[in-house]
């Protein structure tokens, strides 16, 4: 007997392959049956589908769960088991330990390592502080310990690089930030690494991005790794089954310079094993960019690796505030006067000659990738507090500076200012014209880009990626449909899983994991993002509602139905080698179906 039946539903299976209509049958986790017949014997179905439960998904589309290769969801699982709201739009597994990152391994001779990877998490990756401190247990010292307290507790299958920093950190201490590891320190290190491989961990993940700072204001452990050390951990990562490489390095944004796409190349041809890295950014200003950056995928296929860069297919802003650490900090000349205490960066912000001095700034080359956050008249206001700004929300900031007769940027100012800076500001998209969007269409037939980058669980109150498989759906049903159905989903599903190994999951064929997903082609959709408060200590987390999502399963097991969560925990913790199998490098190995 089966223990779940979905008639009748309109199957996309992953593999690109025309949809079809068929009965779904799951049996212990699994898919038990696929039959095309789909209706009993006057169809030329089987006969005697029997099943504990049963549903009619007449009208609906039945998808893999989507696999999200990118997030940050490391701490959140803890007080969240549902990895909020990616598992309500569909998203079955997810990748944590990303851009040099991971909560283990943390010496156990040192409780103040503790301290200092919360509040460097909170710093780099936006993480509520209080929630870190309340939400985890933090009684873990291996990866491996880390890997168990997860295990049996959580409804996402979940998989989890190793970062850098800790490696660093636990080897090296305090000197791990400025310092360079002797023999015995990068012994250790690579002795750690490989015991989280051992334990399951999917490989390594390291930064070198001049925007990852710790809770101190200083460059993270991993950006202080000279090449040798770098080569010496990804040879160790090359010694295990299943395992991986992701790298965020300093021209990601804008462009590769020719020692860093010559040491992404060493990294992935050393260790034989694929390396990602977020996140490829599409504008047609900018034409070059693009190819640019996938040379470094050509060169290092020509030197046995793989490199592969994920891009996300849907416009994600992140809201931009004067009153906390955002993107703009990292303006030339803008941290020194962002970081004053509250009354005195009022004051400075209220001088035209310092106003003066930060729009130069942000118009320098220096500026980089970040110069397209400097358009002010082009943003719009977002949450506000006082009367005084009553009327503004929603608004663009250049049509009120048009009725009060002041430049832009003062006006933004002003308004800031009237909320002690604690105004929400949403920066418009400056990649939203056509020519984007057809680069972007033919950025995701390379064979070396992969959809992904939604860094969920990460920036909770900035941005809101988490959504991106239903929105994309949606666009491609309903908007600019740049890619059909079939193509959408297997980009979603059957891509990443392919990249990262996994067994069995990906597809919707018989005998496989029955991840699923159920949804509403009419209707599915994201809503727009919303504030909420309700992670631990009281933080702020913007979410965004799945729209058109009937049912989404793990391992066979319906954890949300119309959007609620049912309180089934039936993710597993992926581990390298017995969940995940190793993938090609070289020549012929990419996953798209062309080149730029």
């Amino acid at each position: 007997m089966l223990d779940h039946l979905i008639r009748r539903a309109t199957v996309v299976d992953g593999t690109g392959g025309p949809a079809y209509v068929a009965d779904v049958g799951i049996r212990d986790g699994r898919i038990a049956l696929i039959d095309r017949g789909a209706g009993g014997v006057k169809a030329g179905g089987r006969v005697g589908h029997r099943a504990r439960t049963e549903e009619n998904a007449a009208g609906l589309v039945l998808a893999p769960g989507f696999v999200d290769p990118h997030t940050h969801y490391d701490a959140q699982l803890f007080w969240d088991p549902y990895a909020a709201p990616s598992l309500s739009h569909g998203v079955t597994t997810v990748v944590g330990g990303n851009c040099g990152f991971s909560l283990a391994p943390l010496h156990p001779g040192r409780p103040a390592d503790a301290d200092y990877t919360r509040r460097m998490m909170s710093k780099v990756e936006g993480m509520s502080l209080a929630a870190l401190e309340q939400g985890a247990p933090w009684d873990w010292s291996s990866f491996g310990d880390y890997l168990d307290a997860l295990d049996g507790r959580i409804a996402v299958n979940a998989g989890f690089m190793v970062g850098h920093c800790a490696l660093r950190r636990y080897a090296m201490g305090p000197s791990a930030i400025g310092g360079t590891p002797g023999a015995e320190e990068l012994r250790q290190m690579a002795a750690l690494l490989h015991d989280a491989m051992d334990a399951g961990a999917w490989g390594l993940s390291t930064t070198r991005s001049n925007t990852h700072s710790d809770g101190d204001g200083r460059p993270v452990a991993s950006r202080h790794a000279r090449p040798d050390e770098l080569l010496a951990l990804a040879r160790a990562v090359g010694e295990h089954e299943g395992t991986q490489l992701e790298a965020i390095v300093t021209g990601c944004l804008d462009h590769f310079s020719a020692d860093e796409s010559a040491l992404l190349v060493e990294l992935t041809a050393a260790a034989g094993r694929p390396l990602n890295w977020n996140v490829l950014t599409v504008e047609s200003t900018v034409p070059g960019r693009v190819p640019h950056q996938l040379a470094a995928s050509e060169r290092a296929r020509a030197a046995g690796g793989r490199i592969v860069a994920l891009t996300m297919p849907i416009l994600t802003p992140m809201n931009m505030s004067l009153g906390t650490f955002c993107a703009l900090h990292l303006l030339p000349g803008w941290g020194e006067i962002l970081g004053l205490p509250l009354p005195e960066r009022i004051d400075r912000l209220g001088d035209p000659a310092v106003r003066d001095r930060l729009l130069r700034g942000a118009a320098s080359p220096e500026a980089g990738a970040f110069r397209r956050l400097t358009d002010f008249s082009r943003y719009v206001i977002g949450d506000t507090y006082t009367p005084e700004n009553e009327g503004l929300t929603g608004r663009v900031v250049e049509d009120i500076a048009a009725e009060r007769g002041t430049d832009p940027f003062a006006t933004l100012v002003a308004i800031c200012a009237a909320d002690d800076l604690r105004t929400v500001l949403w920066p418009m998209p400056t990649d939203n014209d056509p020519a984007s969007w057809e680069l972007r269409r033919l950025a995701w037939d390379h064979e070396d880009v992969l959809l992904g980058g939604s860094d969920a669980g990460a920036h909770l109150d900035r941005m809101c990626g988490a959504p991106y498989p239903t929105r994309f759906l949606g666009d491609c049903l309903r908007g600019r449909k740049l890619v059909p159905l079939e193509r959408a989903v297997r980009m979603l599903t059957d891509e990443p899983a392919r990249l990262f190994g996994l067994r069995e999951r990906g597809r919707i064929a018989e005998g496989w994991c029955a991840d699923l997903v159920l949804f509403d082609p009419e209707r599915v959709d994201a809503g727009p993002a919303t504030l909420v408060r309700d992670l631990p200590g009281d933080g702020a987390r913007l979410d965004s509602r799945a729209v058109g999502v009937v049912s989404v399963r793990v391992n066979g097991v319906e954890t949300v139905r119309h959007d609620v969560v049912t309180g089934a925990v039936p993710g597993r913790v992926l581990r390298s080698g017995r969940d995940t199998e190793t993938v090609a490098t070289g020549p012929g190995t990419g996953i798209g179906t062309g080149k730029f």
